[in-house]
């Protein structure tokens, strides 16, 4: 093991790391605490012959390859094997005149943002700036401006790609088009992307913010929310979101110790439009907080807000049709109890129609998603999503948790029956010996 470590430490730019080694244990953890890789060896890549490197000397020796970049959408981790992280890659360059981005596989939201902020450009980013470009891309990207634009994946123009047999390919719709398919809703399954080129929109503001009611105080916010989505145009995008608030310093005191519906507005278009549009849910009842307004699209993270600070969760998602009354009440009592963490995304505009290029991104014909989030690093029973089951089309892959929630009876829900079926035979082609094999496994 130590010569063919020495091995491949020579044909490597970045650091080589074994267990015991000093930042060894910082370079295997990722943002999401409760699961963590423990990789015989971590190739720290800065660019793409590094990545080279270490998926031919995994190859050679029938180990098992995971990568990661933020760590925020780990599936399974790695027992053994060849871990590599592309955190250092982190090249951003915007070409205004040709509205597109090229990112390094290292790259995260906050860096497009801002740049390409500067010519009244925006990426189709989701709803925090710390999460990486590249994994949430390759699992779909449900995008902050989602029902305005599409997925992410759906944007996206060309990849460079290292695959089993340690090619590095350039990857377009028409140069190796089943590649370019099976990447975009696939994940890490065929390989490790290494950087990415994709189309960014103009969009230079939002009309964004919330409104925070008290979950026991006011009811029938679920209830009159997904009656108003119903009327909205695709230019709104929004969810809502069950947040068990502590009681603790640091969280705002209208919040604190209470279970709060927090509804979350991303409307791509004129303040004036969309305060009109907002009008209805404001009539639902008195706010604890509100937070709308006019806002440059550089600061969208701060519609959601979500924590910038690594920390364990387990969790699982379900893709939704219509949602009836039946399916409301089943919602309703489950939330009411628990630290459970509950979002319901509004679907639907331009989610649901195939993209220029096609993807292998799933059941678009989803309404809604409801992602449940379990803080801490035990799994909990998922009830909401079994619970939901007769509304369930599926489920969407960045979303759906790790390990015993990313097993193979959840992959094969994130994707159409003849998707499944086309990404297996690519498997078999670009992946037969399974090198790819840590991440949301194809059956």
């Amino acid at each position: 093991m130590d010569n063919d470590v020495k091995t491949l430490i020579d044909r490597v730019e970045g650091p080589v790391l074994r267990p015991g080694d000093e930042g060894y244990d910082e370079e295997r953890t990722g943002f999401n605490l409760a699961a963590r890789h423990a990789p015989d060896v971590v190739v720290c890549a800065l660019g793409a012959d590094d990545v080279r490197a270490a998926v031919g000397y995994a190859a050679a020796r029938g180990l098992a390859v995971a990568v990661q970049g933020t760590g925020h959408g780990i599936s399974v981790a790695a027992e053994g094997g060849v871990l590599v992280s592309t955190r250092r890659m982190t090249d951003v360059r915007v070409d205004p005149e040709a509205r597109t981005a090229r990112v390094g596989a290292g790259a995260r939201w906050g860096d497009v943002i801002e740049r390409a902020a500067t010519y009244g450009l925006a990426p189709l980013n989701g709803s925090a700036p710390h999460v990486g470009v590249l994994g949430y891309t390759l699992g779909g990207g449900l995008a902050l401006l989602g029902r305005s634009h599409g997925y992410a994946a759906d944007r996206v123009i060309g990849m460079d790609v290292v695959t089993a047999d340690g090619r590095l390919r350039h990857v377009t719709p028409n140069g190796e088009p089943d590649l370019y398919w099976a990447l975009l809703g696939g994940r890490d399954n065929f390989g490790i992307v290494t950087a990415m080129e994709f189309g960014l929109v103009p969009v230079g503001r939002l009309y964004g913010g919330g409104l925070f009611f008290d979950a026991a105080g006011v009811p029938g916010v679920l209830a009159a929310y997904l009656r108003w989505t119903a009327t909205v145009p695709e230019r709104m995008n929004s969810s809502v979101a069950l947040i068990p608030f502590p009681d603790m310093p640091g969280v705002p005191e209208e919040l604190r110790g209470r279970r709060v519906l927090h509804v979350r507005i991303a409307f791509a278009g004129p303040a004036e439009e969309g305060e009109r549009l907002v009008e209805p849910l404001r009539a639902i009842g008195p706010r604890l907080v509100e937070t709308l307004r006019d806002l440059p699209y550089a600061e969208c993270g701060s519609i959601h807000d979500d924590p910038p600070v690594p920390m364990p969760w387990t969790g699982d998602d379900v893709l939704l049709g219509e949602l009836d009354d039946a399916a409301i009440r089943t919602i309703d009592e489950r939330i009411s109890r628990g630290e459970l963490i509950v979002e319901l995304r509004h679907l639907g505009g331009a989610l649901s129609r195939p993209p220029a290029h096609p993807n292998a991104v799933g059941h678009r014909d989803a309404r809604y998603l409801l992602a449940e989030l379990h803080p801490g690093a035990a799994h909990g029973p998922k009830e909401l999503v079994r619970a939901l089951a007769p509304w369930s089309v599926g489920r969407f892959l960045n979303l759906m948790g790790h390990g015993e929630d990313a097993g193979p009876e959840q992959v094969r829900s994130a994707y159409d029956p003849a998707d499944l079926e086309r990404l297996a035979a690519l498997k078999a082609v670009h992946d037969p010996c399974g090198t790819f094999r840590v991440t949301y496994r194809l059956p």
